[in-house]
């Protein structure tokens, strides 16, 4: 199956990527800062006593960031987990229609998701909300992250469905499923 907004969805996962690294940079930082400090001390010295602020809720921020913003790419590269021992045995006519019911159920809790995570970011930003641990950040911003992906996700699944009730109005017997080793558009 082909994508018409793969950029998109490699723009997310490029986010989600960019969140891991930081993710990593910081812990990687925070360790080197209390390495220095035992080695200080382990010599006699004493700790020079640098830590970052807050850093385990800016990882988990980004942890949630780097989650969400790959929503879409991991959907349109067949990598979530799908159960299909029993579809699998229907007739591809006959398959075709419970993608179609899959992807439809997919997208109303996607968009009744995405809406619930916009009115949420509406609201922090309306009322200056801010977190509750070290560092007072501006709970809107993780929460339009989370709103971006899920938006992300919301798209892919509206194209796969507009793919898939084409295939359905067409030509149902000629539906297969794609698979994460297979990116071919589907006929």
């Amino acid at each position: 199956m082909t994508f018409k907004f793969d950029k998109l969805y490699r723009l997310g996962a490029w986010g989600a990527a960019a969140c891991m690294v930081a993710i990593c940079a910081l812990i990687a930082l925070q360790v080197t800062f209390r390495l220095v400090d035992a080695l200080l001390v382990l010599v006699g010295l004493g700790r020079l006593g640098i830590s970052i602020t807050g850093v385990s809720e800016m990882a988990s921020y980004l942890l949630v960031g780097a989650t969400f913003l790959g929503l879409a790419y991991t959907f349109v590269h067949h990598a979530h987990i799908r159960v299909t021992l029993l579809i699998s045995r229907l007739p591809s006519a006959i398959r075709v229609w419970f993608e179609v019911f899959g992807l439809i159920v997919a997208l109303a809790i996607s968009l009744l998701l995405a809406y619930g995570l916009i009115e949420l970011a509406r609201e922090s930003l309306q009322y200056n909300d801010v977190s509750s641990g070290f560092m007072a950040i501006p709970l809107w911003i993780p929460q339009t992250v989370l709103a971006t992906g899920v938006g992300l996700l919301c798209l892919a699944l509206l194209e796969a469905l507009i793919t898939a009730l084409r295939i359905a109005a067409r030509d149902p017997s000629s539906f297969r499923e794609a698979t994460a080793t297979d990116d071919s558009e589907m006929p």
